[in-house]
């Protein structure tokens, strides 16, 4: 993927090419992408990433795995944008279509692997309903703990975008703050969540 003009336009960290004003739609967006256009590119990956992150999010429940997977969806928008036809659907629901497809492929690979490993393994007692429960408490607090250990900015910004389905430019406006702040914000607060989701 080393030829992809997205991974140079997320890594150079700039603002779009028409500023901090206001979004321009997402299918005329999406139709500048089809012909090549970095640029609508980069506004397309500014307003749908905190969406695409939630739903894949709400299916995949690892955050690691749920990045991994946004990335390849919104490769997936620039490489196909081609196939969008707005007379058969908005921008954000072919998107979003992608993002679910992608992290429902995810899971039933995680879940297949899951399959041939118990296959192999020694036969093993199933675990019950309440250590299930325990469990999914307990991965609960893990996050909620690593959230508090993050800066204000970072937590109210994850939580707007990731869990909140708000576009980065959106939680710069809720926040007051620059859409370039907002962004290295969030950057810096999924890396340090996810070290201390290692480490728990």
């Amino acid at each position: 993927m080393t030829d992809m003009a997205p991974r140079g336009v997320r890594a150079s960290g700039s603002e779009t090419a028409h500023g901090e004003g206001s979004e321009q739609p997402l299918d005329d967006l999406l139709v500048r992408v089809a012909h090549g256009d970095t640029a609508a590119f980069e506004a397309v990956y500014d307003q749908m990433a905190g969406p695409v992150y939630g739903v894949i999010l709400r299916v995949v429940r690892d955050p690691g795995q749920a990045e991994e997977v946004s990335q390849e969806a919104l490769l997936e928008a620039w490489r196909y944008a081609t196939r969008f036809d707005p007379v058969r659907g908005s921008a954000v629901t072919w998107i979003m279509t992608i993002a679910h497809r992608r992290a429902v492929d995810r899971v039933r690979a995680a879940g297949a692997a899951t399959a041939r490993e118990r296959l192999l393994a020694p036969a093993v007692p199933a675990p019950d309903e309440v250590g299930d429960s325990v469990a999914a408490r307990m991965d609960r607090e893990r996050v909620r703990r690593c959230l508090d250990e993050l800066t204000d900015l970072q937590r109210e910004s994850i939580t707007l975008a990731y869990y909140g389905g708000q576009s980065y430019r959106q939680v710069a406006g809720a926040l007051g703050v620059a859409l370039g702040t907002i962004k290295s914000r969030i950057r810096d607060g999924l890396l340090r969540m996810r070290d201390c989701l290692g480490e728990a």
